[in-house]
């Protein structure tokens, strides 16, 4: 008996002190909740009768260089529904039917969807929305939106780019600058009962947005104009398959205007060009939307032909193997290992001077300067004038020069590189490689960005680029804008020539591969004024039909640009 006693005593114990710990436990636990978690469980709270809706930021403006709007915001609606707060649903699906022209089918199945808020369609016009709000219907939400609108349409498609559905940028400078652009949205707060269902006389609170900083650019809206259209104009009389024209301020790399032709429209970014309504599968419709964005300037890269031999030429003076009386003979053609190289001019320019040699655009004289480079130190020129990094341009999608390994060039792969074949680089590592042979020596960082500032113009960010000196010589660079204003004044690319004004220049004709299909690329790169420059302008003609010439037929578009540009920027 007494040992029953003294176990159930033990039992009772053990309970006890079971039963006291747990107490402790959830004692401790409560105070824990109550007093050091009471601001975060008051907050889900609230939170739970809390409805939140954005306010949309303004995103801001792209301006030209003169303050012109090439980019800006159309206010449209967002039209959402909440369920739990829909008293007269088929007056509802009624009104969103006729309004929105969307099929009933859709607009029941938002209305009769039992969550917190549903969205019926976005980018609704202000004036639908509008009339949407005269309704007042319970349970329908009209919230102020914003929608990328670009005033000029098809102008700088390819460097401008557009937004998605969000505002958030997807091409161009609408990517690389989004960060400064988008801004940060506001909220609206509502207060709900246990149900749902917006407490009357609770009013709401909000938290207002914060409008997206304007970008301005160095690119100016009249020389793009000037740009495109010479650029339409050609592309339509030698039935081309694209034109590409860049202008860059050689001092500083600001770019004034970059044509891309045929260009796109941004305020209808998925519709294809001469779309003709034949049904494709969303796999080639991607890659026609693609090739259509593309932007040729900067991510497709080409053999420069004739234009490369102002690097040739300036490695050469570098190097200081070749001065301007140096005498060559050209035959028409230079054998190099088994092959024969023809000269433009198959029945030769014969005896000539390095100076005459440019002028002709000769390649024999040019193979030589290659010869006597070597294939180390022409590498070694293509490294330091910086060929074989990207020139870090401010939109996105650059390529990098397609180059040989230094242990693979041989003497044929030489004497190609040297007239500008047999490798590829874009047109805007050309032109950045060219205005730091010609600008005295310093290599320049291409870019439309200058600035950023507020709604106020107040200047919140002025964008600094990176720039590399000594290039080359003082001295190579003189020579070099000698050469080329010869080229122009008394050579190849006289076609280029403009009274009045001094400018330097070299025109090309390359062919693509393959060789077979006889496709020509024509081009021709000038600057001005010849011995100060501070514009250069580079025209590429892809693939034109009948004659093919640089000087013959990309020269005079150049020539067309400088006329125009000139004057208009008083150089």
């Amino acid at each position: 008996m007494y040992r029953n006693k003294t176990f159930n005593r033990k039992k009772v114990m053990i309970v006890f002190v079971a039963v006291f710990f747990i107490m402790m436990f959830l004692i401790g636990r409560l105070v824990y909740l109550m007093i050091f978690c009471s601001e975060y469980y008051g907050n889900k709270a609230e939170n739970l009768h809390e409805r939140e809706r954005d306010i949309k930021a303004a995103r801001g403006k792209l301006l030209d260089a003169n303050g012109t709007v090439l980019a800006t915001n159309k206010s449209v609606c967002t039209i959402s529904v909440i369920h739990n707060q829909i008293e007269e649903p088929e007056k509802v699906i009624e009104m969103l039917v006729r309004e929105l022209g969307i099929p009933e089918e859709t607009a029941r199945k938002r209305v009769e969807k039992v969550s917190s808020i549903e969205r019926v369609k976005t980018n609704v016009a202000k004036e639908t929305g509008d009339a949407i709000r005269a309704y007042g219907l319970s349970g329908v939400k009209v919230d102020e939106d914003y929608k990328r609108y670009y005033p000029y349409g098809t102008l700088a498609s390819k460097v401008l780019g557009f937004t998605g559905a969000d505002n958030q940028g997807i091409l161009g400078l609408e990517v690389k600058y989004d960060e400064y652009l988008q801004g940060t949205n506001g909220k609206i707060l509502t207060l709900t009962d246990a149900r749902g269902i917006e407490i009357e006389n609770a009013g709401e609170s909000r938290l207002e947005p914060v409008n997206g900083y304007d970008l301005c650019l160095s690119l100016d809206y009249n020389i793009q104009m000037y740009c495109e259209q010479a650029a339409k104009k050609v592309c339509t009389k030698k039935s081309a398959d694209s034109v590409s024209v860049i202008v860059m301020n050689p001092q500083n790399g600001e770019l004034m205007a970059m044509v891309n032709y045929p260009e796109f429209d941004l305020n209808n970014p998925f519709t294809l060009a001469g779309d003709t309504g034949e049904a494709v599968s969303a796999e080639e419709k991607q890659n026609l939307l693609n090739k259509m964005w593309r932007n040729q300037c900067i991510s497709d890269t080409y053999e420069p032909g004739s234009t490369f031999k102002i690097i040739t030429a300036a490695a050469a003076l570098e190097e200081g193997v070749v001065k301007l009386d140096d005498a060559f003979f050209c035959p028409g053609y230079k054998i190099v290992e088994d092959r024969r190289i023809r000269c433009a001019r198959t029945t030769g320019h014969g005896a000539e001077t390095f100076e005459t040699g440019i002028m002709n655009s000769c390649n024999p004289v040019f193979m030589e300067l290659g010869e006597r480079l070597g294939a180390e130190n022409f590498v070694g020129y293509f490294k330091q004038f910086g060929l074989l990094s990207k020139t870090n341009i401010d939109l996105p999608g650059e390529a990098g020069t397609i180059m040989h390994k230094t242990e693979n060039i041989g003497p044929v792969e030489l004497a190609t590189i040297s007239f500008g074949q047999s490798f590829q680089i874009t047109p805007i590592q050309l032109v950045t490689t060219v205005s730091s042979i010609i600008n005295g020596g310093t290599r320049v960082t291409p870019h439309f960005g200058v600035s950023v500032q507020d709604a106020d113009g107040n200047t919140a960010k002025t964008f600094s680029d990176e720039t590399h000196e000594n290039i080359c010589t003082a001295e190579t660079s003189e020579t070099m804008r000698y050469l080329l204003e010869k080229v122009v004044s008394e050579g190849t690319g006289k076609n280029a020539k403009i009274e009045g004004f001094s400018i330097g220049g070299k025109t090309a004709t390359s062919q693509t591969l393959p060789r077979s299909d006889h496709k020509y690329i024509s081009s021709f790169l000038g600057f001005a004024p010849a011995d100060n420059p501070q514009v250069l302008v580079l025209v590429v003609i892809n693939n034109p039909q009948g004659i093919y010439y640089g000087g013959t037929i990309a020269a005079p578009v150049a020539k067309e640009i400088f006329e125009n540009i000139l004057p208009y920027l008083d150089k």
